[in-house]
């Protein structure tokens, strides 16, 4: 089955002043230091990769008080151009909330909605071509839902995640094909009821492994073709290959130690009409 990749515009943040200095998932162990220079590396081959791929990448100021910043993911949820801010759960990162705000605006975008409810972004919000699928159980109130779904007027469908190593959706799922609704998941994430509305939504999907999961294999992003996910999760790449799907393995070790990876380091800026740098030429 041919893939097409199309042009996509991402927002991220450097991790100059990643520490782990608190536990607010299962992943965090403010015992184990961390390698900032190497954070930093990895991160940057994964923004030059998106780059060289075709993709625009705008980059928010990392803020020294704010070490979770670089996950970008967490900011806000974008689609047609609109703007859902963040309300984190947490207090540690309820600042990071306006960072992203203070960029939308800055920048022109002028559709822009401050929620009433806690959604940590694409954290918990993943967008396909029919629905918006949201995560609750962990972080997300299960108000955010319906005050999505009044704010982008596209279907919400929730989902209930019952395992805290997945803390958020886009640790137990993602989207391959946001054109054709295809996603793959980890079933072992979700409550029975919510695993039955996953067969019946997509009944075709890549159905992963406990052992893929837990390398936060599906922390991972799509432009239709290439698939960005962490190189741990080795048997997601034959399956993904046999979809037409061109998986490309990245090491994010050092970011793994706050519970987050290709996806959470990625907010993607869909239908996006602020300011932005100059396109690149696509690849062809």
């Amino acid at each position: 089955m041919p893939r097409h990749a199309t042009p996509r515009r991402y927002l991220m943040c450097p991790p100059a002043h990643f520490k782990v200095t608190y536990s607010i998932n299962p992943w965090m162990d403010p015992g184990k230091p961390v390698d900032v220079p190497l954070a930093v590396a990895q991160w940057e081959e994964l923004r030059d990769r998106y780059r060289s791929l075709g993709h625009t990448v705008d980059e928010l100021l990392p803020r020294p008080e704010l070490p979770d910043m670089v996950f970008a993911a967490n900011g806000a949820t974008v689609l047609d151009g609109r703007v859902l801010g963040a309300r984190f759960a947490y207090r540690e990162r309820a600042p990071e909330a306006e960072e992203h705000l203070d960029w939308f605006q800055a920048r022109g975008f002028t559709d822009i909605h401050v929620p009433a409810h806690i959604n940590e972004g694409e954290g918990d919000f993943a967008v396909t071509a029919s629905w918006i699928l949201a995560g609750r159980g962990f972080r997300a109130s299960p108000l955010s839902h319906g005050e999505a779904q009044e704010f982008f007027g596209r279907p919400v469908v929730g989902l209930d995640l019952v395992d805290p190593r997945f803390y958020h959706l886009d640790t137990a799922l993602a989207v391959l094909d946001d054109a054709g609704d295809e996603v793959m998941y980890y079933p072992g994430a979700f409550s029975p009821g919510s695993q039955a509305v996953l067969r019946r939504l997509f009944p075709e999907a890549l159905i992963a492994s406990r052992a893929d999961a837990e390398a936060l294999g599906l922390n991972a992003v799509s432009d239709g073709r290439h698939v960005l996910l962490p190189q741990a999760a080795l048997g997601l790449f034959e399956p993904l290959r046999a979809r037409g799907y061109v998986p490309v393995g990245m090491d994010l070790g050092e970011l793994l130690k706050g519970g987050g990876s290709v996806k959470c380091c990625t907010l993607e800026l869909r239908g996006a009409t602020g300011i932005s740098p100059p396109p690149r030429p696509f690849p062809t």
